[in-house]
């Protein structure tokens, strides 16, 4: 897909998509800001296109400063989610300010899911594939895994389960996506995230279909139905599931 052409239609879409929806990010912010009269915006470091860092901007849905506890994930009972941001969680909600990082130019509509840099730092040579690409408010794995929190909900370490049962999909997913993106992809993901906002099954079935129809993997086919459950799996680049 053109560069340009790309960067254009994300910030038209961004620009809009910001006016359109500032009443419920507007009550959003308010309700969250209520709570614990602390700042409704979550800003943080995350990996950029290349390598580099840029401050990605979502709408709080834990208690002010959860990041300084170190975990970087986040499992459907952690006791740092409030309780506005349980709701704000459950829907994606928090991710639509991410309209604001389109604008800029440092996210895309559609890529992979933007990381935290300590995770970057234990990419593999393949997953570094993932930084040739912006990141994106949503892509294969933001339907496939939508329900994130619940699968690492009672891990007594939620990082390293992360990293065993959701990564390796995840950066394959990414890596895949990466190397085939065009606009009719982008569009059909867009439009599966918002399928997967009323039905998950139907959002999971387009998943795999999609992958399927471009020529994936029988396994990513497979992961992304979510009909079985999750085993420790390794990353691209790895020979075995990470140990911690």
């Amino acid at each position: 897909m053109n560069a340009l052409l790309k960067a254009a239609l994300d910030r038209l879409a961004a620009g809009l998509g910001l006016l359109l929806l500032s009443p419920l990010l507007g009550t959003l912010l308010f309700l969250v800001w209520r709570q614990d009269r602390q700042s409704p915006f979550y800003v943080a470091e995350r990996a950029a296109r290349g390598g580099g860092t840029f401050r990605m901007v979502k709408i709080r849905s834990m208690v002010a400063n959860a990041d300084r506890s170190g975990v970087a994930s986040t499992s459907g009972d952690d006791r740092r989610i409030t309780p506005v941001g349980a709701f704000i969680r459950r829907w994606k909600i928090d991710e639509l300010s991410q309209l604001w990082n389109v604008l800029r130019g440092d996210m895309s509509l559609v890529g992979p899911r933007p990381q935290v840099m300590a995770e970057v730092a234990t990419y593999t040579a393949q997953e570094r594939g993932l930084l040739a690409v912006k990141p994106g408010i949503t892509d294969f794995s933001s339907s496939v895994f939508a329900d994130e929190g619940e699968i690492l909900r009672g891990a007594a370490d939620a990082d390293l389960e992360y990293r065993r049962l959701i990564r390796p999909w995840k950066s394959r997913l990414g890596l895949f996506y990466a190397a085939r993106a065009n606009l009719a992809v982008d569009l059909m993901l867009i439009g599966l995230a918002l399928v997967r906002i009323v039905s998950a099954r139907r959002a999971l079935d387009g998943v795999s279909a999609l992958l399927a129809r471009m020529g994936a993997p029988a396994d990513l086919v497979e992961i992304a139905r979510r009909q079985r459950p999750l085993e420790p799996a390794a990353v691209p680049g790895m020979a075995a599931p990470f140990t911690q």
